[in-house]
């Protein structure tokens, strides 16, 4: 009988053993604190006498002149709050729950309404800091530890939204529209970072580095607050993005009550505290965490002859003042390694692989402040200074089978830091119009060394990257909307620039239904190692150096139908227009639209175009009596063309996107919440290069029939998710018992195919199969 199998049958009995114990078990009925702030979504000021109503209790208060509000000793379990204000739009948050170990500490911003009849509006918790109209998805961090197959990384959850795709299952690369997962960008506190992912050379298929994805987000979501994910026609504010933004933010710590959660699991040891500094609101939050796989090593026990380790730690402190606004501090870091030693006995040789030494390192790390102040009642000034810096090292040795004595074959190392600062003016005219203006200015520096066996790619590059932004928000009648918008960029490197127009529009066309269309003009700078391909060693003359910025232009149509009991019907139509693309100049077949992680050591120019376009289709149910679904279905074409003018698929272009998830959740007593969720995913299969296996054969080393042409069509990939939970509260703690159990068929998901020297054959290497992650969650 299959083993994984067998684990997963132990384990859920397990879980099943400890719930029906302490079932049995009669306790008090717990409570906490529900409490929080109503403010104006455009200049934070507080909002006064907003009443606000628990629907679950039907109680109610109303905000104070600071536009606090607090309810006390209310019943642990789930709760949504409806919240109304004359002259603002109502809204209804849902998905909130109350335990015990943790007071329910609430933000939530209101929009200005022209239509004070109009039915409340139902979102999730984090609130849209975007302004976008379309392609826009608030990611909770409660959503991020319900939803199965997460690995508590909001990159992850993400590929439950529609139009989105996991690169690799080892991975949190996200294809968003076909796109490479190249095109994306991260931002923490509003700011651009660099790749704030461990192990950012898990799942690719030459073993380097990604600049956009790895195995885990460094970031642990106990310290997440609002985060906004974007996917296309972005607003001003954007820039440096092809694909998608994931825009994260760090939560305040407590206040006014000291807390402390412990987590145990597969991912990690998490150990993480908060509470007020002082008397006077301000606050800390502190997060430490070392990896499970690490302490395993520590007792000779590995994965798949690895020896993966990470850590990491991150803080945000908050220092609010009564008349100099808010000032906060935060930072965070990361360590992590993967060492893949060969077993010095050639019999036991299977793979290729197995005749290497591998060592690969990296080190991230971002620390900032950031200041908001209220200059009035109409204006809002925000502040960020930030530095982030990442270095990745990896060395690929293959051994003798005489002597074992190692000869170095690959060699990487990259460096990359940005030291940015933005600052952004917020300016409310009246209850129909706002502008908002600012600039982000960052010194970035590259340094890359790569070498294999057949290209080597070597420089570094230090310039300011300049972004000023206006947008303006005018709502011309009381049932439409526009925002009119201008983002400018440019390079001091070699001098590149894009002046890129903004414009989106929103009609109502019932209380509970949007049309909306957003148009944008993109660009995004080049990887390092497109830069620097042609740059040889003790050399200044770096042949790619002068490229363009890739563009794009952004269409989408959205339809929004809002039923009730909080769920609703999206439909998108997204056209994306690129060019500017650099392409070889003498293979047609090249696109850096299909690269990850690999480079060209031929010259490149901006003569490449690409096209993908699409309908997606989303229907969401938040949860409501204990019952939440998402479910979407993405039909796209992703293509390209260089000189000879014939259109390709391109490497990402699966056709399709298939997602469901369900969700149940029954209050077995007041204490006790029990619940489950599954997640099934289909998705078209990517593209790969043809191997040419004859050729490799008599050469004996891996040789594609193109180097650069993806025309062999992958098997459509399927998974499987599944999730079970118990949380149980005391009167000072609450606990949580998970069972997280990712394909859970064991299905086998092509990854890739290659020439094996020791099989002396082409050999198929599939994703992974079926992972059970058990956790263990105390918060008090």
């Amino acid at each position: 009988m299959n083993r994984g199998f067998i684990t997963v049958v132990i384990l859920i009995g397990t879980c099943f053993g400890v719930i029906a114990q302490s079932s049995s078990k009669n306790s008090l009925s717990a409570s906490q604190t529900i409490r929080g702030k109503i403010i104006d979504y455009v200049s934070e000021q507080p909002v006064v006498g907003a009443s606000i109503t628990l629907l679950n209790s039907q109680k109610g208060t109303q905000t104070d002149a600071e536009g606090s509000f607090s309810f006390g000793k209310m019943p642990i379990g789930r709760y949504q709050v409806q919240v109304s204000s004359v002259g603002y739009e109502s809204q209804t948050i849902s998905e909130l729950l109350l335990e015990s170990g943790k007071e329910m500490v609430l933000e939530i911003r209101l929009h200005t309404s022209a239509n004070q009849l109009a039915e409340a509006v139902v979102r999730a918790p984090s609130a849209n800091l975007s302004g976008a109209v379309t392609s826009i998805q608030s990611i909770s961090t409660e959503q991020i530890f319900r939803y199965p197959g997460t690995y508590l990384d909001p990159a992850r959850l993400a590929t439950a939204y529609a139009g989105v795709a996991n690169s690799n299952d080892q991975a949190n690369g996200l294809i968003i529209r076909g796109n490479s997962p190249n095109g994306m960008q991260w931002r923490l506190e509003g700011i651009e970072i660099v790749n704030p992912n461990h192990l950012s050379n898990a799942g690719t298929f030459s073993d380097r580095v990604t600049q956009n994805s790895g195995g885990v987000n460094i970031l642990s979501a106990q310290l997440l607050g609002n985060m906004s994910f974007l996917t296309g026609a972005f607003p001003a504010e954007y820039g440096n993005a092809l694909s998608g933004v994931m825009d994260m933010r760090l939560r305040k710590g407590n206040d006014k009550e000291h807390e402390f959660t412990a987590q145990a699991g597969l991912i990690g040891i998490d150990l993480a505290a908060e509470g007020p500094i002082g008397k006077n609101g301000a606050s800390y939050l502190v997060n430490y965490r070392y990896s499970f796989t690490g302490l395993l090593v520590t007792m000779g026990v590995k994965f798949g002859g690895e020896d993966i380790r990470f850590q990491d730690l991150a803080f945000n402190l908050n220092f609010p003042t009564k008349k100099a606004g808010t000032f906060t501090l935060f930072g965070m870091g990361g360590l992590s390694t993967n060492v893949f030693a060969a077993v010095r006995d050639t019999s036991q040789w299977v793979v290729q692989k197995d005749g290497f030494d591998i060592n690969y390192k990296n080190r991230m790390g971002a620390a900032g402040l950031t200041h908001s102040m209220s200059l009035g009642k109409r204006i809002l000034w925000r502040t960020v200074i930030a530095s982030s810096g990442l270095k990745n090292t990896r060395e690929g040795y293959v051994l003798s089978k005489v002597n074992y004595q190692k000869f170095l074959i690959q060699a990487d190392s990259s460096t990359r830091v940005k030291t940015s600062a933005t600052s952004s003016l917020s300016y409310k005219f009246n209850d129909r119009a706002d502008l908002k203006v600012g600039v982000f200015v960052t010194q970035q520096y590259d340094e890359l060394f790569a070498r294999s066996a057949d290209k080597r790619a070597n420089g570094n590059a230090k310039g300011l990257i300049i972004q000023p932004y206006a947008n303006l928000h005018w709502v011309i009648l009381p049932k439409l909307s526009t925002n009119i918008g201008l983002h400018y960029l440019r390079y001091t490197f070699n001098q590149t620039k894009s002046v890129e127009p903004r414009f989106s529009l929103q009609y109502k066309l019932s209380n509970n239904q949007t049309l909306s269309f957003a148009y944008g003009l993109h660009s995004q700078l080049q990887q390092p190692e497109i830069y620097f391909a042609l740059a040889t060693q003790n050399s200044a003359f770096l042949g790619n150096a002068t490229l363009d910025v890739t563009k794009s232009h952004h269409y989408v149509l959205s339809h929004q139908y809002s039923l009730k009991k909080g769920s609703y019907f999206k439909t998108e139509l997204f056209y994306q227009q690129i060019f500017n693309v650099p392409a070889a100049l003498l293979n047609p077949t090249f696109s850096t639209l299909n690269l990850v992680e690999d480079f060209t050591p031929e010259p490149l120019q901006n003569a490449g175009m690409g096209r993908n376009y699409g309908l997606e289709l989303t229907y969401q149910q938040y949860l409501t009596n204990g019952f939440y679904a998402l479910t979407n279905a993405t039909l796209y074409n992703a293509t390209y063309k260089n000189s000879d003018g014939i259109e390709r698929n391109s490497r990402f272009n699966g056709k399709h996107i298939f997602n469901l998830t369900l969700g149940k959740e029954w209050e077995r007593s007041k204490n006790r919440i029990l619940g489950t969720s599954i997640r099934v995913i289909w998705l078209g299969g990517f593209y790969e290069r043809e191997v040419n296996e004859q050729a490799s054969i008599d050469n004996k080393r891996l040789i594609y029939k193109n180097a650069d042409a993806f025309t062999v069509k992958q098997p459509d990939y399927f998974r499987p998710d599944f999730r079970i939970y118990l949380k149980k509260s005391k009167e000072k703690y609450s606990r949580t018992l998970a069972l997280d159990i990712q394909n859970i068929a064991n299905y086998q998901n092509v990854s890739y195919s290659y020439y094996d020297i020791l099989q002396n054959k082409i050999v198929r290497q599939y994703q992974l199969g079926l992972i059970p992650i058990l956790s263990y969650r105390w918060e008090f």
